[in-house]
């Protein structure tokens, strides 16, 4: 498969620490926590670090898919096409799809925040204003569009800087929250147990909005062809990335729980950081957890828009999008029609938004929905990662319980909340999360008549992959004692 312009993304630019501060900023932890902390509190209460911990378990399993998929394909697409080349290439594109999808939904649910924090720190009254905040948010999104375009070298630059000053931020609030003695709630074990969930429907509407926090580690896979040592690379700092996150939500969390009233929760909505952070510090901890979020939302809009970008350029190239998506630009290397594409579509999502309802309405409606796309094509890539190493799966016990049923339990469950949570969603984030999946029919039917080759897939299987890449048996670990000098970073 070739680009429009016979010209490839540019290989090799990223490192192993690059990578993984990618897969963090792509969880976003200060806005996951600002934007969906009060839509958990409302969903289950005090159960939400349970709610993360029991998503956590097998959204690892979905981790382990992605990393296994990872070393026999490296492809901008990433899901899209490993679940086409296993288990059916409508579902292949469906997946891919659903990350398109999502994305794009995301350019305005993550801008308005931003947009909106931004105004708070200038004046509070301002950030009420729906309108004004659309109008920032957008300009924030122009700023990132510029960045990505401008190449994989400038857009990790950017996103070193944004990143390492938000968790220098968040750890240091995690341990004054800690040493603070004013509680509204004294801690309980229980907030991790199952007993609060309001049966089988709230457990599986709380594990989708989980699933928001932690979606955006897979950022690692869709930028596979351009990382040093790719095959190892992205799935290592997947797991990296996942496991540093996850103790930062659950740190939060419980201090949310602990330091603010459930009234303070609902109140605050989207600026629950800011209120967590005057508890803490008076004066200046709200405003610093706001820089920290605004921080964080543009540092994730980055790595939103490389993953949309890059399955965008690896649909164009496989002609089941129009072909000048796979276009690469001669200077900066990086797919500038899917770039200019994903602008122009939420551009006019903004304008929408700006006449829509609150900030707070739109987030949870949006949260919702993409909360749905995710169980999906998550789901999908875990029965592909099984389909793809059933012939090894019996090898040993390792291979068994990491390339076989942890992946599929991961699966199993995203499917589950997928299924479970369509009852107690509102209609507008069922319209915008089911009606997104469906309207991706349209292009399925028009370039599969057309013939494109990604609908004669060449089967994925492990064995003969990684045999043809020698990666396969006890040769594929040399102990050279060379240090691996992916973990350099370019910069």
């Amino acid at each position: 498969m070739r680009t429009t312009t016979n010209r490839g993304l540019q290989p090799n630019v990223l490192g192993t620490f690059d990578t993984i501060v990618m897969a963090v900023a792509g969880s976003a932890p200060a806005y996951s926590l600002a934007a969906t902390t009060a839509v958990l509190f409302g969903t289950v209460g005090f159960a939400g670090p349970a709610a993360l911990l029991y998503c956590a378990i097998p959204m690892f399993g979905i981790v382990l898919a992605y990393a296994r998929l990872g070393r026999i394909d490296v492809n901008a697409g990433a899901g899209y096409s490993w679940v086409g080349r296993t288990l059916h290439p409508f579902l292949g594109f469906l997946s891919g799809w659903a990350l398109v999808f999502a994305a794009t939904i995301f350019m305005v649910a993550g801008s308005l925040p931003a947009g909106s924090l931004t105004l708070s720190l200038i004046d509070p009254d301002l950030a009420r204003s729906t309108p004004l905040a659309a109008a920032v948010g957008a300009g924030w999104f122009l700023i990132i569009l510029l960045v990505v375009l401008g190449g994989a070298r400038l857009t990790v630059r950017a996103q070193l800087i944004m990143s390492g000053v938000e968790m220098l931020i968040l750890i240091g609030f995690v341990l004054a929250a800690v040493a603070h003695r004013g509680r509204a709630a004294a801690f309980d074990w229980s907030w991790f147990g199952l007993g609060q969930f309001d049966g089988p429907q709230g457990f599986a509407a709380g594990a989708l909005i989980a699933a928001f926090y932690y979606w955006g580690w897979d950022v690692t896979s869709n930028l596979s062809e351009e990382t040093r040592n790719s095959r190892r690379t992205a799935g290592l700092a997947a797991l990296v990335g996942v496991g540093f996150v996850f103790v930062l939500f659950e740190a939060f969390t419980v201090a949310v729980n602990v330091l603010l009233s459930a009234e303070e929760i609902r109140t605050a909505g989207p600026n629950v950081l800011a209120v967590l952070g005057q508890e803490i510090w008076p004066g200046v901890g709200g405003k610093l957890l706001v820089v920290a979020v605004v921080l964080s939302t543009v540092a994730t809009l980055e790595t939103t828009l490389l993953q949309v970008t890059r399955s965008l350029f690896a649909m164009g190239r496989d002609r089941t999008m129009p072909a000048a998506l796979g276009a690469v630009h001669h200077r900066w290397n990086t797919p500038w029609v899917a770039i200019a594409a994903v602008g122009g579509a939420a551009l006019l999502m903004f304008a929408a938004a700006a006449a829509a309802g609150s900030v707070q309405q739109i987030l949870s409606d949006a949260v919702s929905a993409i909360g749905l796309q995710i169980a999906f094509y998550y789901g999908l890539a875990g029965i592909a990662a099984v389909v793809a190493y059933k012939s090894v799966l019996f090898r040993s016990v390792r291979d068994l319980v990491l390339g076989g049923l942890w992946p599929l339990l991961g699966s199993a469950f995203m499917l589950w909340a997928f299924v479970e949570s369509l009852g107690e969603l509102s209609t507008t984030a069922l319209t915008i999360g089911i009606g997104g999946l469906l309207v991706g029919v349209v292009p399925l039917v028009v370039y599969w008549r057309k013939g494109s080759d990604y609908y004669r897939p060449a089967r994925l299987d492990a064995v003969r992959a990684m045999e043809a890449t020698e990666e396969w048996g006890p040769a594929a670990h040399p102990r050279t004692g060379t240090r691996d000098k992916s973990y350099a970073t370019d910069f």
